[in-house]
């Protein structure tokens, strides 16, 4: 029987193991897409406790404490300590039994603070009081953090109207770690969400320019994006629920705008006429000022609200909703290419039956000019695990180029979310290991030590330009 979680975990052979140990392990990482807080980097923040640390923020160790029948007070409550929450978070473990939960959970706690135990109501009051202690010393502060997990470079994500401020202080500060904006315009593409008006205010106040037609609207979102540049950022991300193809031209977009700044209720069609509008000049901006676009599609929101009332024909999660949404890709992606303004772009999918659609999309418009142009991202939120980390693998695999994949992110607003990286790295490694070992690979050590060294670190760093 083979220990939990021992150094050789999810490493099945030696080539695995040799290919991890030498290779992968010892490569920095570059997180390119996370939700890290700015002015936690910038003011070097300190810890109260394992608590702050770990389920501040959480959403995943929240909603398996939900799931596991534990009142919402002690996951988001402020009437509650920080001892009950951990409390009740470590009786909520031992029934993460094949939940990736039980292995991020361990893995943190070992890489971070060395502790092997398991997480349990009888572990729990040792593993917090030793936790709590460390998180005092001076290495275990957010900076600490992110050098003990040998990173390299981190990329927040950023609302247009954002001052970057806590990025130019960190800077300032001579940080060596990177820690560059991403610009997220979620709020400005969702036409039909409340809040709509008012942020075009807000954006209208930072810009210093009246957005009172989509034409400005895209004048301010340019002079944002032309700041976001001068400041580092190399990249962009958009939520979105689907892809968006439907005809318009710009009169049509300027009407729907306008009744949208008089309250107007507008149809699903309108909305996804200007969703489609807003993409292309989105992606054309990143075209211009030699950005990466991506795009995480598929993520259902607020679904307990009025969500399912909302939701268009088209939502990608049945087969002809997928091909409606591989069509709508297809699309939009080749009103880029062929005006020569599709820049570098990395497509993620909530939805794992997209998988072999997304891989075979991308092949449509590599143009030759560099390596890996158009990327399927690697597993993303729930997929973020052994299985749909290992489907996509495949899928990139059978129908793309993975030496060229830019691999993993850790997605994530907590600094001890690295792990992931480790996680991700391991899988790769042992998905080689049995492919060799089983004589589906030729045992050539150069070309497999390149292929993970580059997967881990070496085609992000190419890629995305930040240095």
């Amino acid at each position: 029987m083979k220990q939990f979680m021992d150094e050789n975990f999810l490493l099945d052979t030696k080539t695995a193991q040799e290919l991890y140990h030498n290779h992968a392990a010892k490569m920095p990482i570059i997180d390119y897409h996370c939700h890290l807080n700015p002015k936690m980097v910038a003011e070097d923040h300190k810890f109260r406790s394992i608590t702050e640390l770990w389920l501040g923020g959480d959403h995943y160790k929240w909603r398996a404490m939900r799931t596991n029948g534990v009142a919402e007070k002690y996951c988001t409550g402020d009437d509650t300590s920080d001892w009950e929450k951990f409390e009740k978070w470590a009786e909520t473990v031992p029934y993460t039994y094949r939940n990736p939960l039980y292995h991020w959970t361990h893995l943190e706690l070992k890489t971070a603070f060395g502790i092997t135990k398991q997480l349990s109501p009888a572990t729990a009051r040792e593993i917090y009081d030793e936790c709590n202690e460390k998180l005092k010393l001076p290495e275990f502060s957010a900076r600490g953090l992110m050098r003990h997990y040998n990173v390299e470079c981190v990329c927040t994500t950023d609302d247009p109207v954002d001052d970057l401020h806590y990025h130019k202080e960190t800077i300032q500060s001579g940080f060596e770690i990177k820690m560059i904006p991403a610009w997220r315009p979620d709020k400005a593409m969702n036409i039909e969400k409340q809040g709509f008006i008012d942020y075009l205010k807000q954006l209208s106040e930072v810009s210093g320019l009246v957005v009172d037609s989509y034409t400005h609207l895209m004048d301010a979102l340019q002079k944002r994006h032309d700041f976001f540049t001068e400041n580092g950022c190399k990249l962009s991300d958009h939520g979105i629920e689907e892809f968006y193809d439907e005809p318009y031209t710009d009169t049509q977009i300027e009407a729907i705008f306008a009744k949208a700044l008089q309250g107007q209720q507008l149809s699903d069609f309108e909305v996804r006429q200007y969703k489609h509008a807003f993409l292309k000049d989105c992606g054309v901006m990143d075209f211009a000022a030699d950005w990466t676009q991506q795009y995480h599609y598929g993520a259902m929101r607020d679904n307990n609200t009025q969500m399912f009332n909302q939701l268009g024909p088209d939502t990608g999660f049945d087969s002809i909703g997928e091909f409606n949404t591989a069509r709508a890709m297809s699309n939009l992606l080749n009103e880029l290419n062929r005006n020569h303004q599709l820049t570098r772009t990395i497509i993620y999918t909530l939805n794992p039956n997209a998988n072999e659609m997304i891989a075979t999309m991308i092949g449509n418009f590599q143009d030759g000019s560099e390596p890996g142009k158009i990327q399927f991202g690697s597993g993303w939120w729930f997929n973020d695990q052994l299985d749909g980390m290992t489907k996509q693998i495949n899928a990139l695999s059978v129908l793309g180029l993975l030496s060229r994949f830019v691999g993993m992110l850790t997605d994530s607003r907590s600094f001890l979310s690295y792990p992931r990286h480790e996680y991700f790295r391991r899988l790769l490694c042992n998905l080689l290991g049995n492919d060799v070992e089983g004589g589906l690979l030729p045992n050539h050590d150069q070309i497999l030590s390149r292929m993970v060294e580059d997967i881990s670190y070496n085609n992000a760093r190419r890629y995305f330009k930040f240095y």
